[in-house]
């Protein structure tokens, strides 16, 4: 059967059995989805059940689109829309998607726009011929999810085309009943940073993760080895992101950049953080003069080619293969990837970074899979002497530094990523200045944080359960605090310097750039003041130098002059508030895999944790348990 017989097929099952009533005026892929355009969406919308039988019968996901026909001119809509909507919704921006035909409403307080507030979205989508959407509006104006709208907006006749193409290529006719599966390795593989695995089968290529190595020395460390790969771009069916991470998303511009035209597949909160860290580093670049293997045109085209999935759905993403989300515990966004190859033939969860215990942040990762052969599992913390202090001991201890430091009058520096590790340490150090446990003193915020924070805010639905009630049904911000101020210029870092107690969060979290360099360069000489890390220090950072004791370090400045900075400072390393799941979180997630496992890969740790993990899991599972390095393949199916 060709593809277009195939097409037909599919379009006419539809077409049989949905009543006149919805008006189908035509049936299209729409990459992993199949659109219904109607000009009488209110009937499928008040009768779901025709919809739900549409998918049982035709096994893929059906969406419902209104008819270009019925839409009307955005701003029309738009008064139509703001008139009904109640004035304590905190309503003042709409973002219309003309390439799916949806109205994204922006609303402080999204709560007052549901059935059980009086706010009828059938109707409204009846009257105004545009799907509503509500989306939680952050506290502070954000770039990052401006950037996204205006690229989406710019591109509507592009992404529509791009849709058919995928949904073309992923409804495809398979070629083979076969179902091999291998992976190919192209970084962080006994290893830490760039992240990368190409998971073949007999019908599809699909690359997890596309990131940089942030320590390494030469270009060969960097990046990725797709040149080891031996493919071209083109034969990729997708590139699926388990965070927004740069160790795990720092060269996917690039992809784009050199000739890849294919859908990358994220959570929804991911592409704006994604796209913010990508759009950093090319600043970054391009303040030290560095070289940079892409632009900003680079990263629109992620955006361009981004389809975004929420925990839980299965979609397909190749002919041969269905993708699943779940919570990863790491930061927002963050996911396992969970790939089901053929028809039950083989099931492959790939861990990414992944917590596997609560935060103040998040909920624990996901564990509650229903069949997984293979497991690709993270050992960033894979030893025994990683295993971290109950979280009570962890945040005590980082009071105490703290207060040890202010007491003295000094200030504490606390390096890091703007993403994940930031939020979490806001929360506890409002609670315990709060509770008055931790002494007073102003924190001074600087670097991305502030636009990480407000994509926090925007998607509630990805955090802890705590979280989500406080921002949603108490209309409360937890990341904003009496004490905290955001330094936004460089300009404005004296009050920050002065004499006296403070704590400064900076990014970047390994020293590597940004506003903390600056931070650090002045205060390191000082012994009345600490060096406070609270992530993960990647070898070969300037970061991992400092916390592995070195006296003097060097520090690139202005015009290219080479500054050394004594240490005097103190300098110490919370472990407990780390992303990554510590060797017993690994080894519990493992025993709750039910059935067993059939075999485990471990990846992205240091090549002794790789192999002392491996050997570990391999005693206590009795399964075959691999660490393979960067460069292999091998055949799992």
């Amino acid at each position: 059967m060709t593809e277009r017989q195939n097409a037909q097929s599919v379009t006419s099952t539809i077409l049989n059995h949905i009543p006149a009533e919805a008006e189908i005026t035509r049936v299209e892929y729409e990459g992993p989805r199949i659109a219904l355009y109607s000009k009488n969406p209110k009937f499928l919308q008040q009768n779901r059940y025709i919809v739900s039988d549409v998918v049982n019968m035709v096994k893929r996901r059906v969406v419902v689109r209104t008819d270009k026909s019925i839409r009307k001119d955005e701003q029309d809509a738009q008064e139509m829309i703001m008139q009904s909507v109640p004035p304590e919704a905190g309503v003042d921006n709409i973002f219309f998607d003309a390439a799916l035909g949806e109205a994204v409403i922006e609303a402080l307080r999204p709560l007052q726009l549901s059935p059980e507030k009086g706010f009828n979205a059938i109707e409204l989508t009846d009257k105004t011929g545009w799907k509503l959407r509500i989306r939680k509006k952050p506290h502070i104006p954000c770039q990052s999810i401006q950037n996204v709208y205006y690229t989406l907006k710019q591109s509507v006749s592009e992404r529509s085309k791009f849709f058919r193409e995928v949904g073309e290529n992923i409804f495809r006719p398979r070629l083979s009943s076969e179902a091999e599966v291998s992976l190919l390795t192209l970084g962080a593989f006994e290893e830490v940073g760039r992240s990368s695995i190409i998971v073949q089968t007999s019908e599809s290529k699909l690359l997890l993760d596309c990131g940089i190595h942030p320590g390494a020395k030469n270009t060969w460390n960097a990046y990725p080895r797709l040149d080891w790969a031996d493919f071209e771009l083109d034969e990729l069916d997708a590139v699926i992101i388990s965070h927004a991470h740069l160790d795990h998303t720092g060269f996917l511009p690039a992809l784009y950049k050199y000739g890849y035209d294919g859908p990358v597949y994220c959570t929804e909160p991911t592409l704006p953080l994604m796209t913010l860290l990508q759009g950093d580093m090319v600043k970054l670049g391009q303040t030290q003069g560095a070289r940079m293997v892409y632009d900003q045109r680079d990263i629109r085209e992620v955006i361009k080619h981004a389809i975004t999935v929420p925990y839980g759905l299965v979609t397909d993403v190749a002919p041969d293969v269905k993708l699943v989300f779940n919570n990863a515990g790491h930061i927002l966004g963050s996911a396992t990837v969970h790939l089901h190859v053929g028809e039950g033939a083989h099931n492959i969860v790939y861990t990414g970074d992944y917590k596997y215990g609560k935060t103040r942040l998040l909920d624990p990762a996901f564990w509650n899979y229903k069949r997984v052969e293979s497991l690709i599992t993270e050992c960033t913390y894979g030893a025994k002497e990683d295993i971290m202090p109950p979280r009570e001991e962890v945040e005590s201890n980082f009071v105490k530094l703290v207060n040890e430091t202010l007491q003295k009058g000094g200030k504490v520096l606390i390096p890091v990523p703007a993403v994940g590790r930031a939020q979490e340490i806001m929360l506890v150090i409002d609670q315990y200045m709060k509770q008055k446990k931790m002494i007073q003193a102003p924190v001074f915020i600087e670097g991305m944080i502030s636009e990480a924070t407000a994509i926090h805010v925007a998607y509630p639905d990805y955090l802890s359960k705590e979280l989500k009630f406080r921002i949603l049904e108490e209309d409360a911000n937890p990341f904003a605090s009496e004490y905290f101020t955001v330094v936004e210029h460089p300009s404005n870092r004296e009050e920050a310097l002065r004499e006296g107690g403070a704590i400064i969060m900076a990014t970047s979290g390994m020293l590597e750039g940004g506003p903390v360099i600056e931070y650090f360069s002045e205060l390191a000489g000082d012994e009345k003041n600490r060096v406070l890390f609270v992530s993960y220090q990647v070898q070969g950072t300037l970061g991992r130098r400092v916390l592995d004791g070195s006296n003097q370090v060097s520090l690139l400045g202005e015009n290219g002059k080479i500054r050394i900075i004594d240490m005097r400072c103190s300098v110490n390393r919370i472990e407990g508030f780390s992303g990554h799941s510590d060797y017993n979180q690994i080894v519990r997630f493992i025993q709750k895999m039910r059935p067993k496992l059939q075999q485990i890969f471990v990846n992205h740790g240091e090549k002794r944790k790789c192999e002392t993990l491996a050997s570990s899991l391999a005693r206590m599972f009795k399964l075959p348990v691999y660490h393979p390095r960067v460069e292999e393949a091998i055949k799992i199916r």
